[in-house]
């Protein structure tokens, strides 16, 4: 059973080695082998083979140090995840300040969206609680700037930053999943449309009328806009978000 007491334990862990080095007036000699140093050679491995490729065994051949050494550092692999994904998400987008706050969240989307499909497995790093690192503290910071020029107060911008994250993941996930190498040979569809093809054969228009009209109509008419940075499925829920942030704002300000 975990408690209260151990959550916040594992949180400090977590903190403390995510802003490793970070901290404003550290001083004395530093180690040759860092947090930092750690991380970069678990995204490396991660990104030539994969996540299932990162252990402590692997990160340290990469650093040319023995297993015990890194465990100095990073007591355990999954805090070792943990800070690799913060690494590998890398610094946010300089957003335009001259756009409007819509153009600046969907700057902000498409800029998250590219980086899930460059390092897909930051997706599969388990969550143990909500992201502390600084990378990470980044791209919510810069997406909250548009929000509040929007006009939401802190609590609502920080939630609909927090809603808008999880959707771009949630998506992201499902996407990465269908184009993965292991869907590709083993008889799995290989793209949307694909998939749109199979799921229509099997179909019986009686029993799922709605389903069968949308991948009708999906299969006739599978492109989408011109110039968008966001797939559809992301792009079109993005919008409707934003319009709501819009009418919610609105109707505030006439109370």
């Amino acid at each position: 059973m975990t408690t209260r007491d151990s959550k916040d334990s594992d949180l400090q862990r977590s903190l403390t080695l995510l802003w490793a080095g970070r901290r404003r007036g550290q001083r004395g000699p530093r180690s040759r082998l860092s947090v930092e140093l750690i991380a970069q050679a678990a995204v490396r491995v991660a990104d030539a083979d994969g996540l299932e490729a990162v252990s402590m065994q692997r990160v340290a051949a990469e650093l040319g140090y023995s297993t015990m050494s890194l465990y100095n550092h990073v007591p355990s692999k999954d805090l070792l995840l943990e800070v690799a994904a913060d690494v590998g998400a890398g610094a946010p987008p300089d957003l335009d300040e001259a756009a409007d706050f819509r153009a600046a969240v969907r700057q902000w989307v498409a800029a998250l969206w590219a980086g899930f499909h460059q390092r897909p497995w930051i997706l599969r790093v388990p969550l143990d609680h909500a992201p502390v690192g600084p990378h990470q503290l980044a791209w919510l910071d810069r997406l909250l700037r548009p929000l509040l020029a929007a006009g939401l107060p802190g609590a609502e911008a920080r939630a609909a930053a927090l809603h808008l994250t999880a959707v771009v993941r949630g998506t992201a996930q499902i996407s990465t999943s269908m184009s993965g190498e292991h869907k590709r040979d083993n008889g799995f569809p290989r793209t949307d449309t694909d998939l749109a093809h199979v799921v229509t054969e099997l179909l019986d228009p009686a029993e799922y009328p709605a389903l069968t009209a949308i991948h009708a109509a999906e299969l006739a008419d599978p492109g989408q806009p011109d110039g968008d940075a966001l797939p559809f499925e992301l792009g079109f829920g993005v919008d409707r978000f934003l319009d709501g942030v819009e009418g919610w704002v609105a109707a505030k300000s006439r109370r």
